[in-house]
Formats: C-alpha cells, structure tokens, sequence
C-alpha cells in the first residue's frame, strides 16, 4: 500500500510508522483499502524539490509537496467498483522535510501535524481531488481535517 523512500535525507522509523497509519486511514476513509493501489512517497530537501518542481511544473523554487497521479477521479471511482482489484501505483508524493519542519515552526504545531496534513493532501491529490475551485477547496478540506480528527493529529 505504501512505499517510502529518503532522497538525500537520513531516514527515520518513527516517520516511517506515521506514514503508514496516516496512509492506511486514507485508504480506509476513501474504500480504498481492499485494491491493491499503492502509493510512493519520497522524503528529501529543498534541493531536491526544487529541482523536481522546475522538471515537473516548470517553477524554478522549492515547494513543501509535490503529487504526481497517475489516475483521474473518474477512474479511481471505477477501481473502487472494481470486484478484482488491480495491482497499479496510485502515484508519487514528494515532502521536503525540512519545508516540514519549517512550516510547523511558522504555523505554530508540531512536525508530526505538518507532516500528517501533507500526507493527507497529497493523498486526496493523488485520487483526484484538487482546490482550484473554491468549491472543490471546501471539499478536500472538510475531508482532510476528518482524517486528521479521527488520528487525533490536532492543530497546535
């Protein structure tokens, strides 16, 4: 269901095992827990990101995530209907850790709540979801903050 892996950044267990709760209770909450998607999440820094923002989006500076899907709303909602599930990425989620870390300080929560929330966004990224719209904004976000409430990861 998930794959990690740490680009230029030591890895660490207790990121790995949050990853994996926050993940499962996305499958979960979507119906998604009995396919056989996966997703792969990369964990790197600034220079990294960068590089891959201006590869991917042609925007030449760090960003905190980046999501990569591989399928569109209206597929994802054929996979979940599908009786035999197939085994298919679901797509790539790449965190700048220190942006991360960055970001709680200026927000004012801890790493793990930042961490959890772009878990959680990319998630909803990857099964199609987006915020360009205000009213698809309020959706996505109605759904992200009901994971984290159900985990208990709080602001603050």
């Amino acid at each position: 269901m998930i794959q990690i892996n740490n680009l230029d950044i030591q890895e660490d267990e207790q990121y790995d095992e949050m990853i994996q709760n926050i993940i499962k209770k996305c499958f979960k909450e979507e119906g998604l827990e009995k396919t056989k998607l996966y997703i792969n999440i990369i964990l790197t820094n600034e220079i990294n990101i960068k590089q891959l923002n201006k590869k991917y989006r042609n925007i030449d500076k760090d960003t905190d995530v980046l999501s990569f899907p591989m399928f569109e709303k209206e597929e994802i909602t054929k996979i979940r209907q599908n009786p035999k599930p197939i085994q298919d990425i679901l797509g790539d989620v790449v965190i700048s850790i220190p942006r991360v870390q960055e970001q709680a300080h200026i927000y004012g929560h801890s790493f793990e709540r930042e961490l959890a929330y772009m878990l959680v966004h990319s998630f909803y990224h990857l099964i199609g979801y987006d915020h360009i719209k205000e009213e698809d904004k309020k959706q996505m976000r109605v759904k992200e903050e009901k994971i984290l409430q159900d985990l208990n990861i709080v602001r603050g």
